[in-house]
């Protein structure tokens, strides 16, 4: 036998008698800690899972980003101050609607509004009072929400269409509008996802 088919012969044995001992190491090993599970599909196919630990990336948000968050933010948190008042403005049009349903003369409608409306500023105009222009703009937004109806239709309804006509001409002046709807699917998207976290949190119901 030749010398250069001995060396290749005492390689092999050499290579042989160490993967038992390598196979060990690689079991124990530190970084051996990668649990491998069996899934089963519908199909009945065994496939290897397994859970690798999470691993955090950051870098520096651009200035595009930098006012998405920013604006999100703010809508966040004009959605927490002015939900309840948005709930409470639906449950108030709820027990109006209520008193009225058999009512037709129109002097007592207008006492029953009336009523109702000496209580709603009583509770709620010197909160209100605080509110942001951007919030007071959320806050028709979210009442359109839950009611329906913009705020020019439910003033309409219940002071007249002068004072609904006022009121749009002043919300006009300030850069609002009285008649703006809700698009939950579409441009008020982000304002619906905020909304939605709030009735998780604080246990809302629709309606």
């Amino acid at each position: 036998m030749s010398r250069f088919k001995r060396n290749i012969i005492f390689c092999g044995c050499l290579l042989a008698l160490s993967l038992p001992a390598t196979r060990a190491h690689a079991q124990h090993g530190v970084n051996d800690t990668l649990k491998v599970f069996a899934f089963i599909t519908p199909a009945g196919d065994t496939i290897p899972s397994s859970a690798l630990p999470p691993v955090w990336v950051y870098t520096r948000l651009t200035p595009q980003l930098k006012k998405y968050w920013a604006d999100w933010t703010r809508l966040r948190n004009a959605v927490y101050v002015t939900y309840p008042y948005a709930k409470a403005a639906s449950r108030i049009m709820n027990e109006i609607n209520n008193k009225l349903a058999n009512v037709s003369d129109k002097k007592q409608r207008k006492t029953i509004i009336k009523s109702r409306e000496k209580e709603i500023k009583k509770e709620f105009t010197d909160k209100l009072t605080q509110l942001s222009i951007f919030q007071g703009k959320v806050l028709m937004k979210l009442i359109y929400r839950e009611t329906g109806n913009n705020c020019y239709e439910i003033i309409d309804e219940y002071k007249g269409f002068m004072n609904a006509a006022f009121w749009q001409t002043v919300a006009v002046l300030f850069g609002s509008n009285l008649k703006q709807s809700y698009e939950a699917a579409g441009r008020d998207l982000d304002m619906e996802k905020i909304v939605r976290d709030v009735e998780k949190m604080y246990g809302y119901q629709r309606g």
